[in-house]
């Protein structure tokens, strides 16, 4: 994460890698313990992709798009469906009997998501947001990425000024959890 570019191509590569490892998973047999370290890395790295667009894509969509109060509202219900699901996968292993379905089920959540804004959100800003705005933004969404949590915190808030005011102090304390766990360590 953090690839540089403008806001769009920035998430839109976070986009594909988040498919990579989803297509990882899906290679593995059930069961399998690295599918769990997958489904982590997968999470940590949606976790932090989301906070950065509550943190500076839905505020930019509301600002520049006509309907971009709706647009953005539906984003935000899209990311606390996953956020749910992210969190409840949290305390599963891959042999639990819930890690299948709940994997299978982020996946589609995910999928749809990252369809409808590649296909609508995305274009329509590019269409009406000066590039040197979609470039600031890019900037931005790559710092936001490195403070972010790693952790899904279904019940953070998700609007500025509070998302961005709590994010980096429950980002440290994810990434310190993380380190002692091994959490999200390629094996």
């Amino acid at each position: 994460m953090g690839h540089g570019g403008d806001v769009i191509n920035e998430l839109t590569t976070d986009h594909r890698e988040v498919e990579e490892l989803f297509t990882r998973i899906t290679e593995l047999p059930s069961g399998d313990p690295e599918r769990k370290r997958l489904a982590d890395q997968v999470t940590m790295e949606l976790v932090r992709h989301s906070v950065a667009e509550e943190a500076y894509l839905y505020p930019a969509v509301r600002e520049h798009l006509p309907d971009g109060d709706a647009l953005a509202d539906k984003e935000l219900e899209d990311h606390a469906s996953a956020e749910r699901t992210m969190k409840e996968l949290e305390g599963c292993e891959a042999d639990d009997a819930r890690f299948d379905a709940l994997i299978t089920q982020l996946m589609a959540e995910i999928r749809e998501h990252v369809a409808d804004e590649e296909a609508n959100l995305l274009p329509r800003l590019r269409d009406t947001c000066p590039q040197e705005t979609l470039e600031e933004l890019g900037d931005k969404v790559r710092q936001a990425k490195k403070t972010a949590p790693t952790r899904p915190h279904p019940a953070a808030p998700d609007k500025p000024p509070a998302n961005k005011l709590l994010a980096p102090g429950t980002g440290m304390v994810d990434r310190l959890r993380d380190a002692l766990s091994g959490r999200g360590k390629h094996s």
